[in-house]
């Protein structure tokens, strides 16, 4: 039986003689430039959206807007391989009308644009907002650690610059004694070449150089870590506690609970969650054009201080506990949580019924006072002391002034609705990195600098939400193409 047979190369054929035959009404491509073209250029801020009368005509920002959009769908990110794409990819020909940017040029516009590509996402979040898909209720917060391009052997800290330095120091002292032992040596002896000797020393003191302008950086910078090559970039736990460390960013992502559709997001330097919640509740309050709305996040982001401020603003938080600090006690009874709170009497009363009364308090530099409870006497004459404790002067708790609000959510958080909340909040908000990353690869920045790795990052979620509303729209049977238009 014969193979199926193609077409011979030979043979003259009446092929579509448009770019416009090759690219269905459905195909996306169709979707990606009515979105483009429904956006205010100029508004935006994109460079050359604004010509002049005068020089070499640029490149259209929207066709270049396009390309990138397209390849961010496709799971193409590299300048080089988007030019490729142009000249041999029918749909991109189609998208940019048959022009071939070099990869330099595809390469300036997301570095010359990056703010302008921040404003496109949250264009496209806004336009969501106006077609109801979000459902303006539910709202999940979380971050994930994004490698930076930049390695952690180039991220230094004042403790292991101060190490290093002393490791070289004793290099140049080894070096210094080598060359005195050369002097009083016998001719028959054996002994380093003292120009090779010099030459060490020469690199030694170098490095040490290098390495004492390094640590000025650091004291310069408040005691933090600097980046030589991504300046911006710091050591975190990639994937969280226990991974290893790397260059990465923090995102902090709000999604919506309807369409898992990304709102908003931050690119954050800092290795933890903390103060993320209101700024990413704002934002997403501020899009979806609503005063009050209710978050779910991990243990990550529970802290007094943010979600106080949530409260505040009538935002409601639901947010499982962390364990709080401090050493186990023997015996689980007398676990810190079996000890109750009198708010009317300001004290704590213990599992076998004794009273720790308020002793003293001190306040730290953040404003927070803590409070300390204990009844000496008490400890001193229960039975059960060494069940509880090991410490000599007996249970000692702390409460911070900021447990009050902890305590509501905690409260919250032992509901059956809560519970359900609680449950959803993988299936909304790590659905976007569980695609983005795992999916899709983009799990590595390309750019350097907070601003660009945000312009990058805003590509990323502009074509994951793009690809979801148009799977919901396919599945509702209406033309997405029509309605940007």
């Amino acid at each position: 039986m014969p193979y199926i047979q193609g077409k011979d190369r030979n043979q003259l054929s009446l092929t579509p003689m448009c770019f416009d035959d090759f690219v269905d009404e459905n195909n996306v491509c169709r979707v990606i430039e009515a979105y483009v073209l429904s956006l205010d250029m100029s508004a935006l801020g994109f460079k050359y959206s604004d010509t002049q009368t005068t020089g070499r005509p640029p490149f259209n920002p929207a066709n270049m807007l396009m390309l990138y959009i397209y390849g961010y769908m496709n799971r193409i990110r590299s300048s080089r391989r988007l030019e490729a794409e142009a000249r041999r990819n029918v749909e991109v020909m189609w998208l940019l009308e048959g022009l071939t940017p070099d990869d330099k040029t595809i390469c300036n516009f997301r570095k010359d644009n990056a703010v302008s590509l921040k404003k496109a996402f949250r264009e496209f979040s806004l336009w969501c907002n106006r077609q109801d898909l979000y459902g303006r209720e539910l709202v999940a917060v979380d971050g994930t650690k994004t490698r930076a391009n930049s390695s952690a052997q180039n991220i230094y800290t004042e403790k292991l610059l101060k190490k290093q330095l002393e490791e070289t120091n004793k290099r140049i002292r080894k070096y210094m004694k080598e060359l005195d032992e050369n002097d009083t040596a016998e001719a028959n002896e054996h002994k380093l070449s003292e120009q090779a000797v010099k030459t060490a020393l020469k690199c030694l003191r170098e490095k040490k150089s290098t390495l004492e302008n390094r640590l000025e950086m650091v004291e310069n910078n408040d005691g933090n870590e600097i980046s030589v090559v991504d300046p911006d970039a710091r050591i975190m736990h990639q994937g969280g506690d226990g991974r290893n460390l790397d260059a990465c960013y923090n995102v902090q992502t709000v999604a919506d609970d309807k369409h898992n559709l990304i709102v908003d997001f931050e690119v954050s330097t800092l290795a933890d969650d903390k103060g993320a919640l209101p700024q990413m509740t704002e934002s997403a309050k501020e899009i979806m054009g609503v005063d009050e709305i209710a978050v779910v996040a991990d243990k990550g982001y529970y802290h007094a201080g943010d979600i106080a401020e949530c409260e505040a603003n009538n935002t409601t938080c639901y947010i499982p506990a962390l364990r709080r600090a401090g050493p186990l006690p023997p015996d689980d009874n007398y676990d810190r949580e079996n000890f109750k709170f009198d708010r009317k009497n300001d004290c704590f009363i213990c599992p076998d019924g004794n009273i720790l009364c308020f002793s003293r308090e001190t306040e730290k530099p953040n404003g927070d006072i803590i409070k300390t409870y204990e009844n000496i006497e008490a400890c001193a004459n229960c039975k059960n002391r060494s069940k509880c404790t090991k410490n000599k002067g007996g249970r000692k708790l702390q409460r911070s002034s900021k447990r009050d609000i902890l305590d509501v959510i905690d409260n919250r958080m032992k509901t059956d609705a809560a519970l359900e909340i609680s449950r959803k909040r993988k299936t909304i908000v790590e659905h976007p990195f569980g695609t983005t990353k795992k999916i899709w690869g983009f799990n590595q920045f390309l750019c350097r600098t907070k601003e660009k790795t945000t312009a990058e990052q805003s590509l990323v979620f502009l074509a994951y939400n793009l690809r979801r509303v148009i799977n919901i729209f396919k599945g509702n049977g209406r033309n997405l193409v029509e309605v940007m238009g």
